[in-house]
């Protein structure tokens, strides 16, 4: 698979037209969530890069995370299943219809100017591009999830 930058027009309207594909009774094809809080957890990573959300450091997973970034933007797809920051698990009930909005304005504000320049919790310091191709990937491997 190509890794696409989501700084890109094209790449974002593609991101856009695929989420606009979900509906309430998309089901997922692994994992736990459902397409509501599949759509609000995506939101999470975003509001890293644009600084809208924290994440606490942990110190040694701030020492191992540099030697996986590399996965981060190579032509492997994510596996299934990872593991998740505890704070990007959404267990409550989401509103479909608001979850998918919100997270269509997010990419759509999505810029090379909106991102916080905080290094990445766990990869660390990451170069603009770099986060937006992690952010890319990211959401093509949920939108995989539930078949779009």
């Amino acid at each position: 698979m190509e890794v696409k930058n989501l700084f890109d027009t094209s790449v974002k309207q593609d991101i856009i037209t695929r989420i606009n594909k979900l509906t309430p009774q998309s089901q997922a094809q692994w994992g736990k969530m459902n397409v509501a809080q599949m759509l609000a957890h995506c939101q999470m990573p975003l509001g890293v890069a644009t600084g809208k959300h924290t994440l606490k450091r942990n110190f040694f997973l701030s020492l191992i995370g540099p030697l996986f970034k590399k996965q981060l933007f190579n032509e492997q797809p994510f596996k299934r299943n990872l593991p998740t920051d505890k704070s990007f698990i959404i267990a409550d009930p989401q509103t479909f219809e608001k979850e998918k909005q919100n997270l269509i304005d997010m990419v759509n504000s999505f810029s090379a100017t909106s991102m916080s320049g905080e290094p990445h919790p766990f990869f660390g310091k990451l170069t603009k591009e770099e986060w937006s191709k992690g952010t890319w990937k990211h959401l093509d491997h949920h939108l995989q999830q539930f078949g779009v």
